[in-house]
């Protein structure tokens, strides 16, 4: 069975240059996928060619069961869209745009005036109504952006860097936002931030150079990190070489590393072989030599390492 959004060999050249070479994937009701990569790496291209802004040189895009290239009126009905920038009319104030949305939309008088309070509610945008969009915090212009692309509430949003330009309170409210969206939609985030995964998305799709080189869960990107599962001692520092040795001779431990010491209390990492949980026998093994720790805990992964091991080698 077709999902929402499915994806097939999507190509992009410039020239002789190719910019997104033969992405594919699927997506379904429910999910928020984080499409990461780095700057350059072709993310705003694919998002464009979804909502057809621009035309794919080879491959397809159907959203809800409608072609991009021969349908593209019923997918436009279809998404919702936050472009890179959010492009506003900065004469306009945001009561004014979104009213003009709507109108385009084809939500006019009471559904119309339902849709626009319904959005400025969740964007939270009422203070600044009737303020001209110029004028606007660019946290503010984003968040009115996005009240657009979730006007006519759409099956599919498409998002580019949704949260650029917000402050820590904003972003929370905002990926609160799609967490609660989700659930009767597919949202696809474009971004090159890792904390984005972590905090809203149930799966990561990574491209480099154009292609994807990673799609899985971020706990399946997560488990790549050279410290998933690695376990980390606080320790008295008078103590720490001892602890390193001892740690040193557990089968499971790859290896040791004395990450320093501050106010006399040394940090140790224990990093695990091929990922395989370590925290017993590390509690164990210090127990049995009595060595007390000030604190002890188990690194989820990092994502930020992972993600450069990957788009490096691609």
């Amino acid at each position: 069975m077709a999902g929402m959004l499915e994806i097939q060999g999507l190509t992009k050249r410039f020239g002789n240059r190719t910019v997104v070479d033969d992405v594919t994937f699927s997506a379904d009701r429910g999910e928020v996928v984080g499409f990461l990569g780095p700057n350059g790496a072709g993310k705003t291209t694919t998002m464009r060619m979804v909502v057809g802004f621009l035309g794919p040189t080879a491959g397809s895009a159907t959203v809800c069961g409608h072609d991009v290239g021969s349908d593209p009126i019923a997918v436009k009905r279809s998404v919702g869209y936050l472009p890179e920038g959010a492009p506003l009319y900065d004469d306009m104030t945001p009561a004014a745009f979104l009213g003009f949305v709507a109108a385009v939309r084809g939500l006019r008088g009471e559904k119309g005036r339902a849709a626009i309070a319904g959005a400025v509610a969740q964007l939270q945008l009422d203070e600044v109504l009737e303020q001209p969009i110029g004028t606007l915090s660019k946290g503010f212009k984003r968040r009115v952006g996005l009240a657009q692309a979730i006007l006519h509430d759409p099956e599919v949003l498409i998002l580019d860097e949704p949260t650029d330009g917000l402050d820590p309170n904003q972003k929370h409210e905002v990926r609160s936002l799609i967490t609660r969206m989700a659930r009767e939609k597919v949202i696809v985030i474009s971004t090159h931030l890792l904390e984005e995964v972590e905090a809203v998305c149930t799966r990561a799709i990574i491209i480099a150079h154009g292609r994807v080189v990673f799609d899985g869960t971020p706990d399946s990107l997560q488990a790549r990190s050279e410290r998933h599962n690695a376990v980390r001692i606080h320790i008295v520092a008078g103590a720490a070489e001892l602890c390193r040795a001892e740690l040193s001779r557990i089968n499971g431990v790859a290896r040791v590393e004395m990450l320093g010491a501050t106010d006399g209390i040394a940090r140790l990492l224990a990093y695990p072989a091929n990922g395989r949980t370590i925290l017993e026998e590390v509690g164990a093994t210090l127990r049995a030599r009595g060595l007390n720790v000030e604190e002890i805990s188990v690194e989820r992964g990092r994502l930020d390492e992972v993600f450069r091991e990957i788009t490096a080698r691609a």
